[in-house]
């Protein structure tokens, strides 16, 4: 059965969430902080292999940030990353992160760095563009804190500058045309027909 005319009017305003929109939210930060919980295994073991060059560990940052992408992705609703990436960041705090309560901060900053694209674009445009620039801008959120809370007396150019350039690249293909993928890839399942993205497929 179709939806209402008021329930598509809803779930085309940004502003304006569902109980879908907060559900799906929140499953997707909860299935998120076990991807985060195990990826602190993955990083740890990494650093060392590379301490060659060490900027080179930003590399895998953007498994971290695809919450801050493909959240906004599904429900367009303000607010949508901010509110999914700090609820992983707090899930994988209580799971055991080895960075303490700074997790709930990094998160909420890395899900405002992912937010910032979609708001440009009013929550109108969700292309390949637009997840890229999230993906990249929630890369370069993360590492910003990284470099003043974690590293502040690392190199400017030898560390800092190319820490957050990789992560920023890795983040936007990670993040951002991951995060596409992944939408692309339940498209036919049929999960997000309740949303924009769904409609959208039902209409082609």
């Amino acid at each position: 059965m179709p939806d209402s005319p008021a329930l598509n009017r809803a779930s085309l305003n940004p502003s304006r969430w569902r109980t879908v929109d907060i559900l799906t939210c929140a499953v997707l930060a909860v299935a998120f902080s076990v991807v985060f919980w195990a990826w602190n295994f993955v990083w740890a073991a990494l650093s060392p292999a590379l301490s060659f060059y060490p900027p080179l560990a930003a590399v895998v940052y953007g498994l971290w940030l695809i919450p801050a992408v493909l959240a906004p992705l599904i429900v367009r609703k303000a607010g949508a990353g901010i509110f999914t990436e700090g609820l992983a960041a707090l899930m994988s705090l209580l799971l055991g992160s080895p960075y303490g309560m700074t997790v709930i901060y990094q998160g909420l900053l890395q899900g405002l760095g992912g937010e910032l694209p979609f708001a440009a674009g009013r929550y109108r445009r969700f292309g390949n563009a637009t997840a890229l620039a999230a993906g990249a801008l929630a890369g370069v959120a993360g590492t910003l804190w990284d470099v003043f809370y974690w590293y502040p007396d690392a190199d400017l150019w030898a560390f800092k500058v190319p820490y957050v350039a990789i992560a920023a690249a890795s983040s936007a293909i990670v993040a951002g045309l991951g995060s596409k993928g992944l939408v692309k890839a339940m498209l036919p399942t049929g999960v997000l027909d309740r949303f924009p993205a769904g409609r959208e497929r039902q209409r082609i």
